[in-house]
């Protein structure tokens, strides 16, 4: 297994330690009045979420993750599995709601996320950076209240709420940026 000498180091690094992949989400180089210098990085445990602060030494190695990211289409939810198919081997794979996490608020049949596999074992799913979604329910749009700022809950497709200007209506599509998870415009089909 290939490994990252600390001049390597950067944000973005997928590394393992004590089993674990890690992605590195910081690192800063520090060189003190005396001594050897340090990189000192935020590590965050891609299977359970947890971030970790690390120091490490000039010359020091970390194993490299076998990580891969794949295209995988969303085929269907079960329960609370959620079943995907990679688009060039037609492998089926089954994540759990703690691996979908808050992508589920997006997912649509038939949509192409990215999927991360570790040792070839999915542990995430992201969807597109935007997607649109069908209002099922909101409050009617009081007439009047076009040229305001108001907003108001919405509930989509997918079940998932988002707060949209007051003038949308049940059956209007909606764009919504999925690493914010905030409403940007209304789309006409």
């Amino acid at each position: 297994m290939p490994s990252y000498n600390t001049s390597e180091f950067r944000k973005g690094l997928k590394v393992q330690m004590d089993g674990d992949p890690y992605h590195m989400i910081e690192c800063n180089f520090v060189k003190p009045g005396k001594g050897q210098a340090l990189y000192k990085c935020k590590l965050k445990n891609l299977l359970r979420g947890t971030v970790l602060d690390k120091t490490y030494k000039s010359g020091d190695t970390i194993e490299a993750a076998d990580i891969t990211e794949i295209e995988a289409q969303f085929l269907y939810r079960q329960t609370d599995k959620f079943v995907f198919m990679d688009n060039t081997s037609f492998e089926q794979y089954e994540l759990n709601e703690s691996q979908v996490d808050e992508a589920w608020k997006y997912l649509k049949e038939g949509m192409v996320c990215s999927m991360m596999l570790f040792n070839n074992n999915p542990i995430s799913v992201t969807p597109p950076n935007h997607v649109v979604l069908k209002i099922e329910y909101c409050e009617p749009a009081v007439r009047g209240n076009t040229a305001t700022n108001l907003t108001k809950p919405v509930k989509t497709e997918t079940g998932a709420e988002f707060i949209c200007p007051a003038f949308l209506e049940m059956g209007d599509s909606i764009r919504v940026d999925t690493r914010t998870g905030e409403y940007i415009e209304r789309v006409r089909e």
